[in-house]
């Protein structure tokens, strides 16, 4: 990322949820300061609340004075707390340079060595693409679309200094570029999962870090291991929300009776948002398998129809299962009661986590 932003020549546009200070974001900001100061346009969008630590800090008073021009979204205060929706968020992690390069993943703007490490889940482990083509382009309206909400730019501003044009195909990989959120039709990514769980004859591997489903969705991954499917899903041993660890685990059980497998990946926080199918198609991106993502967050997911990516990512995969270990559904079953009744209670949150 900070050679592709060394090498641009007329923008550069970051959106993220979280950036924070520290280790390799630094070097980011730096080269920001850098391409602006070479007549580079620089924009930067983070969510005014996951970000609140770093709209603080120096390395963000530095970036403005440099010239980057960077904007908070969704702010909310207290004094404005019956004026604004804080539950809306923006979730969303794309690059975009010079309109030709742009990255999306589960990646935010931080260093895992030096993020949350008081929270005591270990390092932060995800996983980005790096994109050319024709789908760049749509990634660059999205952000362009964010800009335009939370700035004062014109739409022809955007449209001249904006770099959004049709690119050439550089491959076979189809790519399906889906941005969601409250101002897209409810349920739409929710539906585009399941759908994918049910499209699946094989195998289907998913990967996330807050795995609170919803009912049609635990009904499909169920049906899926009935008939034959081979459903592996990967979440890390330790969440630092644990609300949201008590609230998953409620789910557990009914899964793990139908034969789905679930591996707890125990070497840090697993971040990583993916879904292969039999080896042919898959999904990645910014979402989670829970409520918030499903219809509060602003999202961002990739569709890629294509066997050579969705080997790769399988692989990725396999590299978190051969770090994890298997849940036992004997051993599950003989957790105190009291952890059962406080799941049972959390379960009852899910809707609102």
């Amino acid at each position: 990322l900070i050679a592709d932003i060394d090498q641009a020549q007329s923008t550069c546009h970051l959106e993220f949820y979280i950036w924070s200070v520290g280790g390799e974001a630094d070097r980011v900001a730096d080269a920001l300061i850098r391409a602006q100061q070479r007549g580079v346009i620089c924009r930067v969008l983070i969510d005014s609340l996951g970000s609140r630590p770093f709209l603080k800090s120096d390395v963000c008073r530095r970036m403005r004075e440099g010239g980057v021009q960077l904007q908070d979204a969704l702010p909310g205060s207290l004094l404005r707390a019956t004026l604004v929706r804080f539950d809306l968020r923006l979730h969303r992690k794309i690059v975009v340079i010079d309109g030709g390069v742009a990255y999306t993943g589960s990646l935010n703007l931080v260093d895992p060595r030096h993020f949350k490490q008081e929270a005591g889940v270990g390092q932060w482990v995800d996983a980005m693409v790096r994109i050319e083509g024709p789908a760049v382009e749509a990634l660059q309206i999205t952000f362009l679309g964010d800009w335009y909400t939370e700035t004062e730019n014109t739409l022809e501003s955007l449209r001249d200094a904006g770099d959004a044009r049709p690119q050439p195909k550089r491959g076979d990989c189809a790519v399906q570029v889906m941005p969601s959120g409250p101002g897209v039709e409810a349920s739409a990514v929710d539906q585009v999962l399941i759908t994918a769980v049910y499209s699946a004859h094989r195998e289907l591997v998913l990967t996330t870090p807050y795995f609170v489903p919803s009912e049609p969705l635990i009904m499909a991954l169920i049906a899926a291991a009935r008939r034959g499917v081979n459903v592996i899903i990967v979440v890390p041993k330790h969440v630092d929300s644990m609300l949201v660890r008590h609230a998953s685990n409620s789910f557990k059980g009914e899964l793990l009776k139908a034969g789905v497998r679930i591996a707890l990946f125990g070497d840090g926080l697993l971040h990583t948002k993916s879904v292969s199918v039999d080896g042919t198609h898959s999904l990645f991106g910014s979402v989670n398998l829970d409520p918030r993502s499903f219809r509060l967050n602003f999202e961002i997911l990739l569709a890629i129809y294509n066997q050579e990516f969705t080997a790769k990512l399988r692989a990725l995969q396999q590299q978190y299962i051969d770090r994890s270990e298997l849940m036992d559904l004997e051993a599950f079953r003989r957790r105190p009661r009291s952890r059962q009744a406080a799941e049972s209670f959390a379960r009852l949150l899910g809707p609102l986590l």
